[in-house]
């Protein structure tokens, strides 16, 4: 994938007509075009200028929200919810086996840059849990085979 350039961004910006209302769904798609799924302190500057915001409204989204990076990650961003709920019904366990299907501890990226282990917050999937999100999909009901399979699925390209 070939970087993200300024006029990149500003092309962005302007399919949201510059808005300062859309700052979320454009940095959502300037992370996806970032090649590191995340939002370089350069495009985030470039948007506070664009859109006449200050740059601390910018990262107080970048930052508010879960689903941004302000570091650079994984293509896959596999997500552990650590909420109460998922605590008590095994979410120990399952960071302990996506660690070892991914070869990483929580908070790292694979060598090859697929991979990102993360907790999250609630992911609104309790009577499923311990569940994980990878992307826009929600997994429940894992065991050790389900989450080496999800990891394999994200080496091999989400297929």
């Amino acid at each position: 994938m070939r970087e993200l350039t300024e006029d990149d961004v500003l092309k962005i910006m302007e399919r949201y007509g510059n808005n300062p209302r859309q700052l979320i769904a454009a940095l959502l798609d300037i992370q996806a075009a970032s090649g590191g799924n995340y939002v370089d302190r350069k495009w985030a500057a470039l948007v506070s200028k664009t859109l006449d915001l200050p740059l601390s409204k910018i990262y107080d989204a970048l930052t508010f929200y879960a689903m941004f990076s302000t570091e650079p990650r994984g293509e896959y961003v596999i997500e552990i919810c650590h909420s109460t709920p998922c605590h008590f019904t095994g979410a120990e366990e399952v960071v302990k086996w996506f660690e070892a299907a991914a070869g990483i501890k929580t908070g790292e990226t694979s060598a090859d840059g697929r991979i990102t282990l993360s907790r999250t917050s609630c992911l609104g999937a309790c009577d499923r849990g311990p569940a994980v999100k990878i992307g826009d999909e929600v997994f429940g009901g894992l065991t050790e085979e389900k989450a080496m399979a999800l990891v394999e699925r994200c080496r091999e390209g989400g297929r």
